[in-house]
C-alpha cells in the first residue's frame, strides 16, 4: 500500500471537511517503497471507477452483557439504511463484513430492504479481517498500569452504562497508551497489528474487485479508523479523535480504480438525519 505524507498540522484546525476533500490516494503495489509517495487526487472522471461503502454497524448493547447484540435502535438503523440505499439506487455488485453478530446482523437487516422491493442483493461475503479490535482485551491489558494515576478507572469501567461521560475518558486514555505500542503485550493485537490485519481485507477485496463495482462493507468504527489513517496518512491519535465521532450505519465512501483508493466522504447519516429523529443518531 502506498503512503501518502502528513499533512500539515493546521490542516486538522481547518476542519476535517477540507482535508477529506482532497482525497488522498494510496496504491497497494508501492507498500513495499515507501518513497515512492502518492500525489493527491480528486477522481473528477468517474469513468471506470469504483466504490467502497464503509458501514459502520447499528448500534449495539452498551452496557449489557453481551455488547455484540444489535439494540431494537440498531436494527432499524440497519432497516433505514438499506431502505434509503435502495431509495436512492445504489446497486450492490459485492456485500463483506466482518464475522461479529452486530456486523452481521447490520448486513442482513439492510440488505432485506433491497429485497422487499425486489432489487437484487448479492451474497453475503464473511472475511475477519474487518471485524473491531478486541477492547475489552485492550482494556484488560493496559488497565493495570493505569490505576496508579486513575484509582477509580476499574469501578468506571464496570459501570460504563451508568458513567459514559468517565468511561469515555478513560477508554480514550487507554486507547492513546495502544495507539502508542509502548504498552503491548503478548497475546494481544496491537495497534500496527490491527491496521495491517484490515489493510489486508482492503486488499483481498481490490484484487478481486471490476473498476466499476459497488461494494458495500459492513465493519465497526475502529477498522473504519484504521482505514482512515491509512488512506489520508492521519496520525493514529487524530484518526481516534474522529472515531468517536463515527455514527452508526454511517456511510464512508471509498473510490477505487485498480489499485489506488481515494476518500471520497466521510460519516454520512444523512438517512437518518431526514426522518428528524435525534434518538435515531447514536455512537455505540
Amino acid at each position: 500500500m502506498r503512503r501518502v505524507p502528513d499533512q500539515p498540522g493546521n490542516l486538522w484546525q481547518q476542519g476535517c471537511n477540507e482535508h477529506f476533500k482532497q482525497a488522498y490516494v494510496f496504491s497497494l503495489t508501492a507498500h513495499r517503497h515507501p518513497h515512492n509517495l502518492a500525489k493527491p487526487s480528486t477522481y473528477r472522471d468517474d469513468a471506470d471507477v469504483g466504490s467502497i461503502y464503509l458501514i459502520r454497524h447499528g448500534q449495539a448493547s452498551f452496557g449489557a452483557d453481551d455488547y455484540d447484540v444489535l439494540s431494537p435502535t440498531g436494527i432499524r438503523q440497519a432497516e433505514i439504511l438499506g431502505q434509503h440505499l435502495a431509495g436512492i439506487g445504489v446497486s450492490l455488485d459485492r456485500c463483506v463484513a466482518g464475522d461479529l453478530r452486530r456486523q452481521q446482523h447490520t448486513a442482513a437487516s439492510a440488505l432485506e430492504q433491497y429485497a422487499a422491493v425486489g432489487l437484487p442483493v448479492p451474497p453475503l461475503e464473511t472475511d475477519p479481517a474487518f471485524n473491531e479490535f478486541d477492547a475489552d482485551a485492550v482494556i484488560r491489558a493496559l488497565l493495570p498500569a493505569m490505576l496508579d494515576d486513575e484509582p477509580e478507572a476499574l469501578d468506571i469501567l464496570r459501570n460504563a452504562a451508568q458513567n459514559r461521560a468517565e468511561f469515555q475518558r478513560i477508554f480514550a486514555l487507554i486507547i492513546e497508551r495502544w495507539l502508542a505500542g509502548t504498552y503491548d503485550t503478548p497475546g494481544l493485537e496491537s495497534w500496527l497489528g490491527f491496521v495491517e490485519r484490515v489493510q489486508g481485507g482492503l486488499h483481498r477485496i481490490l484484487e478481486q474487485a471490476d473498476n466499476t463495482q459497488k461494494i458495500a462493507v459492513f465493519t465497526s468504527g475502529g477498522t473504519i479508523t484504521a482505514l482512515l489513517h491509512l488512506i489520508t496518512q492521519m496520525p493514529a491519535k487524530q484518526a481516534f479523535g474522529l472515531n468517536w465521532q463515527i455514527v452508526n450505519t454511517s456511510l464512508n465512501q471509498l473510490k477505487f480504480r485498480g489499485r489506488e483508493v481515494s476518500l471520497a466522504s466521510f460519516n454520512s447519516f444523512a438517512h437518518l438525519q431526514l426522518l428528524k429523529a435525534p434518538d435515531l443518531i447514536t455512537f455505540r
